[in-house]
């Protein structure tokens, strides 16, 4: 009979839910913290209390964070792209647009990182698989826009801000391959240390114009405690044990999870209106992104 208790094969499973779940609700974290909060606020708030979890996380597993000034120099220009830009991007766009626009418009991440892998190593040429993902995510995104429509309610600069955001995250990645991972150390070090910059260079734009008002309701706070300590903090741990165990294709394939969680939860709690093009966009864009990645062969070469 076989055992049901958890085995190293299958314990990166709840891990794995646990990030699809916290990073797919992240979008309406965002929303509700904007009760009281200036996107510069959301931004600075997520990063400061995923940096306080991911500073105690490392304290706790007694691991030292960088010591060298030129990876830490590295480090702020990674929090630039992957926290502090898109993460006051996100939250200027989501005072226009929906949480479920955004959450699909984040789908997007996966094809901006094959586009700026093909623009950063030039010397290595594009395969047709790529092009072909990067065309059909291309067509996803004007059918989640409603584009033979129109915008919508949606304005062009708010669209134009989500892509910027996903575009950030696209050349984060392959800056973080070449100028932090040969660095080889522990993920938790780069992380802690990464969102402690972010955090560092948020801070002035927070004291300066952090507080949108003075009305503290329990729902946007608890909202906003969950983004940093969980989304900005947990998360990160939660996404290199999934690494660990199941290896980098697997933890990359949560992308594939956060869009689904991001509608549901957008409409269930918030009541946003969904039209059918934006989850038949989104579906278009994760295949274009699973083409592009190489996950469904198109051929046996």
């Amino acid at each position: 009979m076989p055992s049901l208790s958890p085995s190293p094969k299958n314990s990166w499973i709840v891990p794995y839910l646990a990030l699809g779940f916290v990073w797919g609700c992240s979008f309406i974290f965002i929303k509700l913290g904007l009760d009281f909060l200036t996107p510069f606020g959301v931004a600075f708030g997520r990063c400061a209390l995923g940096a306080m979890t991911l500073l105690a996380w490392a304290k706790y597993k007694k691991i030292s964070l960088p010591k060298s000034g030129k990876l830490w120099a590295h480090l702020w220009v990674v929090s630039l792209m992957l926290n502090v830009i898109p993460g006051v991007l996100f939250a200027l766009a989501e005072t226009e647009v929906t949480s479920i626009l955004a959450g699909i418009i984040n789908a997007v991440t996966p094809l901006m990182t094959l586009i700026a892998i093909m623009v950063v190593t030039r010397d290595e040429k594009p395969k047709f698989y790529q092009v072909l993902g990067i065309g059909i995510g291309f067509i996803g995104v004007l059918t989640v826009l409603g584009a033979w429509q129109g915008l919508g309610d949606n304005p062009l600069w708010a669209i134009l801000v989500l892509l910027a955001a996903v575009t950030c995250y696209g050349f984060s990645f392959p800056y973080s391959r070449r100028f932090v991972i040969p660095h080889k150390l522990p993920s938790e070090s780069i992380a802690a240390a990464q969102v402690t910059t972010g955090a560092l260079t948020l801070l002035p734009f927070f004291l300066f114009d952090g507080i949108a008002r003075d009305e503290y309701r329990p729902g946007p706070v608890f909202a906003m405690l969950a983004l940093g300590v969980f989304g900005s903090g947990f998360a990160y741990i939660w996404n290199f044990k999934i690494m660990a165990i199941a290896g980098s294709a697997i933890a990359s394939s949560v992308t594939y999870i956060t869009p689904i969680v991001a509608v549901i939860v957008g409409v269930v709690f918030l009541q946003e209106s969904l039209f059918w093009y934006e989850p038949v966009g989104a579906l278009i864009v994760l295949l274009g992104a699973a083409i592009g990645q190489n996950r469904i062969k198109l051929s046996k070469n």
